[in-house]
């Protein structure tokens, strides 16, 4: 009978228990304010992680740097001149879609550089490999050949 009685606790606490979970709450008392926040920080890399945004990662800094963002935007800065500082402070790097310029040249057309000249490699390869098979032996190569192999007799030098 105790063993029913508890089974039948634990089973109604595990049901309700989701029931009293409430939704999160924002940051910022200012909705509008929280969605600036995440659309700028959505822009910005995370230093630490380098393959996130800071909106994405739970990294220290990117906490810091969010918040940083709120503060500014709460001073009134506009999300250009946020930016413009970020930039300042750690370099084009910050910006999950750097500009193209003479410092980010490589970064925007290195990869498509090196897929075209991966390609250029992989098909002069299988064009040279073709044309070494696709010729025939000269009569002195067929004759080195068998003195090599001993005569065609199947018998080793």
């Amino acid at each position: 009978m105790n063993h029913k009685l508890l089974t039948t606790v634990l089973l109604l606490t595990a049901c309700t228990t989701p029931v009293l979970a409430g939704e999160a709450q924002p940051a910022a008392a200012d909705v509008a304010l929280e969605k600036r926040v995440t659309a700028l920080s959505a822009e910005l890399r995370c230093m630490v992680c380098q393959n996130q945004t800071i909106a994405d990662s739970n990294a220290p800094l990117a906490v810091d740097l969010r918040s940083q963002v709120r503060e500014k935007l709460t001073s009134g800065m506009s999300e250009g001149d946020i930016i413009d500082f970020m930039v300042a402070r750690y370099g084009d790097f910050v910006l999950y879609r750097p500009p193209v310029k003479a410092t980010t040249v490589l970064l925007w057309f290195g990869p498509p550089l090196l897929l075209i000249a991966g390609l250029w490699l992989f098909a002069r390869t299988v064009l040279r490999r073709r044309a070494a098979a696709a010729s025939p032996l000269s009569a002195d190569e067929q004759a080195r050949a068998r003195a090599l192999l001993g005569n065609g007799n199947g018998d080793r030098p």
